[in-house]
């Protein structure tokens, strides 16, 4: 939670998140910059969760309930593009980012918060071991992605980007990384 208090604040005007889940960003978000938020998720179950919470903010909230391979808004649509720890797990991950350069305004940016590849060589190689499984386990997560590296493939521009391992957190799964990007 003390990862999503530095990015989502950053939010504003009609946002899209990928990922929205039971909505745990919602505390974050500041309802004087907000005007909207898009919550796209392919769990049904998990947006019953979203769509409680968003009604806590008195933001409006437009549940979409699919993948993120293709968004159905329009071209240049939204202020923010807000995604977290939500990477690791999207199959057509450049489909996905593809889609999310499509729907962001020139002057919007992508805000992420994710975990991954590690920089330590002996912690990736246990993330390339148990992703296999991990996967199976974990809702399709993949220890060992770079995403900084995915997004920056996508076309985005890495404009801010923090990185550590989360203390507490065991190094396989909290090398976590999170910033802003612009197209």
């Amino acid at each position: 939670m003390k990862q999503r208090e530095k990015i989502v604040p950053l939010a504003k005007g009609r946002v899209l998140e990928i990922g929205v889940g039971g909505g745990l960003n919602f505390p974050y978000l500041d309802r004087d910059r907000v005007d909207c938020v898009f919550g796209l998720d392919s769990s049904a179950a998990m947006m019953d969760g979203a769509i409680r919470n968003s009604a806590k903010t008195g933001i409006e909230f437009k549940p979409l309930v699919l993948d993120a391979a293709q968004i159905p808004l329009d071209t240049d649509d939204v202020d923010t593009v807000l995604v977290t720890y939500t990477l690791c797990s999207i199959d057509a991950l450049g489909s996905a980012l593809t889609e999310m350069r499509r729907v962001l305004k020139p002057t919007g940016r992508l805000l992420f918060c994710e975990h991954g590849a590690a920089p330590d060589r002996n912690v990736k190689t246990w993330q390339k071991r148990l992703t296999p499984l991990w996967r199976r386990i974990g809702g399709g997560c993949r220890l060992d992605r770079d995403l900084p590296a995915e997004i920056r493939n996508a076309g985005f521009r890495i404009t801010s980007l923090e990185q550590m391992y989360l203390p507490g957190t065991a190094r396989i799964f909290g090398y976590n990384s999170w910033g802003v990007a612009t197209l």
